[in-house]
């Protein structure tokens, strides 16, 4: 799909493109990119894929500080500024409670964010295992029937 605008955020990290009446769930994108998106699922209310290319990038994307974000899975929203976070976490809440929950709310108080933005995580978990770590890339070429993918030379 090509030249797709991002148009909200959903749980996880992930970004919502609409495409005719199908939801596409796209990671490690913002509200306003423009992208080409590979499908990686496809159900009947919904679909998931990646984007593989940027024609433009949106202008509340932000710089992710840490060097290891979308590799650790700890934080899955740095590439948005703090406020749009909070912005969209709180949506998030009230569009849950009132569309799964189906409760009615009429009054809100925003969400208090915190002081320490940077560097707060102290979890760790390691995982262990006889085969190495497979790149996204290699784990959807692996899973994949190589005419879609011919090898790389």
């Amino acid at each position: 799909m090509e030249k797709v605008e991002i148009k909200d955020i959903a749980a996880e990290g992930k970004a919502i493109a609409r495409i005719d009446n199908l939801v596409v769930f796209v990671p490690w994108t913002v509200p306003g990119d423009i992208v080409d998106i590979q499908l990686t699922r496809k159900r009947n209310s919904y679909a998931e894929g990646k984007a593989v290319a940027f024609h433009k990038y949106s202008d509340v994307r932000s710089e992710p500080f840490c060097e290891h974000f979308g590799i650790c899975g700890g934080c899955k929203w740095q590439h948005l500024p703090y406020g749009e976070q909070l912005r969209y976490k709180q949506k998030q809440v009230y569009d849950n409670l009132q569309r799964i929950g189906k409760v009615e709310i009429e009054e809100s108080l925003p969400i208090i964010g915190s002081e320490r933005t940077m560097y707060y995580r102290n979890k760790l978990e390691y995982t262990f295992s006889n085969r190495r770590w497979l790149t996204e890339d290699e784990f959807f070429m692996s899973a994949l029937p190589s005419a879609v993918f011919p090898p790389k030379k």
